[in-house]
């Protein structure tokens, strides 16, 4: 059995709408990488873009549908005053994107920020 490579795609930015080009690199590379396991983490103000209807919800869920994970950083979520259930259904939520991407790093995984 082979292990499970893991890439991460961090999407940081004060712009809602680098979610759009997260999400299109996060699926082109499922194509690429069929077998690894992909998380799109989004930190800072960018968070907004994850709240359900805030205009990415088709695209949020054609990335969900291809086994894309897609999580929000709670710190971020809490400085823009974004409760869990506001967010667009499948998307979750990591308690810091920094932390959450140093030990996902630090367990192997690859790291990409867009």
């Amino acid at each position: 059995m082979s292990e499970q490579h893991m890439l991460l795609i961090h999407a940081f930015g004060s712009d809602p709408g680098v979610i759009t080009g997260a999400l299109r690199v996060a699926r082109n590379a499922s194509h690429g990488l069929p077998e690894a396991r992909i998380r799109v983490v989004v930190q800072g103000p960018a968070v907004a873009g994850l709240v359900s209807g805030a205009g990415f919800d088709e695209d949020l869920a054609d990335t969900l549908r291809g086994m894309i994970d897609v999580a929000a950083c709670g710190n971020s979520m809490e400085r823009e005053r974004i409760e869990q259930d506001q967010l667009t259904e499948g998307v979750t939520v990591v308690p810091s994107a920094v932390i959450h991407l140093a030990e996902q790093q630090w367990a192997g995984a690859a790291y990409v920020r867009v």
